[in-house]
């Protein structure tokens, strides 16, 4: 396993992360999460994902009972906050109020003393920045949390809450956590450029597009039974969408090409082209399969030379504008 700092910080996290969106506490029964955490764990990823309003708190609780057989200090920890816990008018967003409530509720269900990445899960266009900054200081002085970061803030609103915690003398956010994979590219063009001047990392989510850059799927074929296109708790972030259009699909199938002429699997570039970005810390991979985990984390180790990424680049076609 490879290692990499969250931006210019101190913290190091393995490259692959391991999440626990749609999976734990949902589709994969919790024996079988605690197994894969700790196979996870053993294969060098250091770094779990999760957040509170995965299977509203359910994740959290089954994440924290995997951690209960690790080494804390080994491990790093990430959650998040913003979308709605309850039906009161604070129980959303990224208040002051909320925050407060939903760090301790979240330590509560990991069985945890502090989280080490603890992450605005969207911006809060109603809430100050101000306010934003100075909860996640004061949290952070408490020892609740060691570090906080962003999920799918654009360029400009990391760029000033980074202003705002200089001002107010406080942290600011090391990391943002956006959608990217071959197929979602929109932060190559303003979010990586102005992160990597504030020394903000990515950290990615959906780096295999829902299971679409695994190569399972294909033009004229059913979807195969057992998938997560083929499981209707879940298929409703896939289906009906662009993802598994046949343009798509067609365009996977000339990547599986690529990946098959370097004698490794679809998975496997898709998360190496990931890791291509030296902003990129980390790429989180979901699993419901020990065999996913054990595949997926040998891509920290392959290097694609510049031949092969402009064959990937050829295919992609241009990167969009926003």
């Amino acid at each position: 396993m490879n290692y990499r700092r969250l931006g210019k910080w101190g913290a190091k996290v393995s490259s692959v992360a391991l999440g626990s969106w749609l999976t734990y506490g949902n589709t994969v029964d919790e024996k079988a999460a605690v197994k894969q955490i700790a196979k996870a764990f053993e294969l060098g990823i250091n770094f779990f994902d999760t957040a509170n309003v995965y299977a509203q708190g359910h994740s959290e609780v089954v994440v924290g009972k995997a951690l209960k057989s690790l080494r804390r200090d080994s491990c790093f920890v990430a959650t998040k906050v913003f979308f709605p816990m309850g039906e009161g008018p604070n129980d959303r967003g990224l208040s002051r109020k909320h925050v407060f409530e939903q760090c301790h509720a979240s330590l509560k269900r990991l069985s945890l003393d502090y989280i080490d990445l603890y992450q605005c899960h969207r911006f809060d266009p109603e809430v100050p920045l101000e306010e934003i900054v100075a909860t996640m200081h004061d949290l952070s002085r408490q020892g609740k949390i060691l570090y906080w970061g962003v999920s799918e803030w654009s360029g400009s609103q990391i760029e000033e809450a980074c202003k705002v915690a200089s001002a107010l003398g406080a942290m600011p956010p090391i990391s943002n956590q956006p959608c990217y994979n071959m197929l979602t590219r929109n932060i190559e063009a303003t979010v990586i450029p102005t992160c990597e001047k504030l020394g903000v990392g990515q950290v990615v989510f959906s780096p295999l597009a829902q299971g679409v850059l695994t190569g399972k799927y294909a033009v004229g074929q059913p979807i195969p039974e057992g998938t997560r296109a083929a499981d209707s708790r879940v298929n409703m972030f896939m289906l009906g969408r662009s993802l598994m259009s046949d343009e798509t699909l067609n365009l996977v199938d000339k990547l599986r090409a690529v990946a098959e002429s370097l004698g490794i699997s679809l998975s496997q570039l898709a998360l190496a082209w990931c890791l291509r970005q030296s902003n990129v810390s980390s790429v989180i991979i979901g699993a419901t399969r020990l065999a996913q985990i054990e595949e997926n984390v040998k891509a920290c180790e392959i290097k694609l030379d510049s031949e092969i990424l402009a064959r990937i680049e050829s295919i992609l076609g241009p990167v969009p504008a926003k």
